[in-house]
């Protein structure tokens, strides 16, 4: 985006790659469809992007969602609006939206090469100067954007190769974590792969600080895996659990799971003992058949202490309540993540502090910019992150191209 950018304002502009063919990581985004943005208000795009958001506030002036719409279907992309605002090519395939790309890079006769590794930045202690590849070769130039990505799914070629250069320019690289990953636990109901498998609908899953009170919730999908959970709801509680250990000294850090929503634990209690008692010859398994799907069910009886084929004659109280605060507050321990390379995103990375918002312009050297998931800025997914990309891409391709 970047490159297109600059070659739109009709300047010499070149692209360097260091893998064998563009956009991969694009290629493979949206599960292979491509969440090329959101069309959610500017505000609720802010929101989505708990990392640094506020700092596109200004670039979003510039350039923003309805401009990505815009240039994509330019391009000859149809694109098509799904759940929350996720806009998606009308064929599914991020292949087009790669293709697209490529050839508007040719059009503007921006000059690419592939294969082609840059090893530094080449820079006085003012501006930048150009890079130096890795066989030596040192190109000039006045203007550089570093688009380099972070270091989530390092297949595509992301290596984290863009942070070491940032420092030796001056800037601040900030803690870099796993962002949008699947959760470790060490729960024996876990290592003994009880629930592996199994997905839960329109749960509230809630990250708890050490006093017990919420950092985060979201009400989504999970599912539970044989090393922890993973699904929606799981990805987008994930940084707080790594921001909440770090803060903790690396101790575990507990879940909620409200699986039975519209309800307190006194409601519940109430709702369950009258369904049992309605039908004092029933077994409990059946009595409450269909409240949450019966392999969760059966698991929360079995820790509330309940015998699922008892009947409703039979229920004591004090167990009812026990049952009930499963259904609506299960906690459970998680100790960490899946590492960097397995996350979706790259949480840190360039201090936005050090970055001109309406240019991407580096305060530490004229004539260096920076874009994309290098900076530390990141969203959960939902088009939310790509829309950073695209957004932060054009304006340091457009401003570059100014110099």
């Amino acid at each position: 985006m970047a490159a297109i950018a600059a070659g739109t304002e009709r300047k010499k502009v070149l692209l360097l790659e260091k893998g064998t063919k563009l956009g991969k990581k694009l290629a493979i985004s949206g599960g292979g469809r491509c969440n090329v943005t959101n069309r959610l208000p500017v505000e609720e795009i802010v929101k989505h992007i708990p990392g640094n958001g506020r700092f596109l506030y200004s670039p979003f002036t510039v350039y923003n969602n309805e401009d990505i719409i815009a240039f994509f279907e330019g391009l000859g992309v149809a694109l098509k609006e799904e759940d929350h605002g996720r806009m998606f090519p009308v064929s599914n395939r991020a292949q087009d939206v790669v293709d697209a790309m490529i050839n508007e890079l040719h059009r503007l006769k921006v000059d690419v090469r592939l294969s082609t590794t840059v090893n530094k930045l080449l820079m006085d202690e003012n501006k930048i100067l150009g890079v130096r590849l890795a066989n030596g070769e040192e190109i000039l130039s006045n203007a550089v954007v570093v688009a380099v990505g972070g270091k989530a799914v390092p297949q595509t070629g992301s290596t984290g190769d863009g942070y070491p250069w940032a420092e030796k320019a001056g800037h601040t690289v900030t803690d870099l974590y796993p962002t949008e990953v699947p959760l470790l636990s060490n729960e024996n109901f876990i290592r003994l792969r009880e629930l592996q498998g199994l997905a839960l609908r329109d749960v509230a899953v809630s990250v708890l600080n050490k006093k017990g009170k919420p950092l985060v919730t979201h009400q989504m999908d999970m599912l539970f895996t044989h090393f922890g959970l993973s699904g929606p709801a799981i990805l987008r509680c994930s940084q707080f659990v790594v921001k909440e250990m770090k803060k903790n000294g690396g101790n575990p850090v507990t879940i909620r799971i409200q699986s039975l929503m519209d309800y307190n634990e006194e409601s519940a209690f109430q709702m369950l003992f009258k369904l049992a008692k309605d039908e004092p010859k029933k077994a409990l398994k059946n009595v409450w058949k269909g409240i949450v799907l019966e392999r969760w069910l059966l698991f929360l009886l079995e820790r509330a202490g309940l015998d699922p084929q008892s009947i409703g004659a039979d229920l004591a109280a004090e167990k009812t309540r026990l049952f009930a605060k499963e259904l609506v507050s299960f906690e459970m321990t998680v100790n960490g993540t899946q590492p960097l390379e397995k996350a979706f995103v790259t949480g840190g990375g360039v201090s936005v502090k050090e970055i001109e918002p309406k240019t991407m312009a580096s305060k530490k050297k004229t004539g260096l910019y920076f874009c994309g998931e290098i900076l530390d800025v990141h969203g959960y997914t939902g088009g939310y992150n790509i829309t950073s990309a695209l957004v932060t891409g054009r304006i340091a391709g457009m401003s570059a191209a100014q110099l």
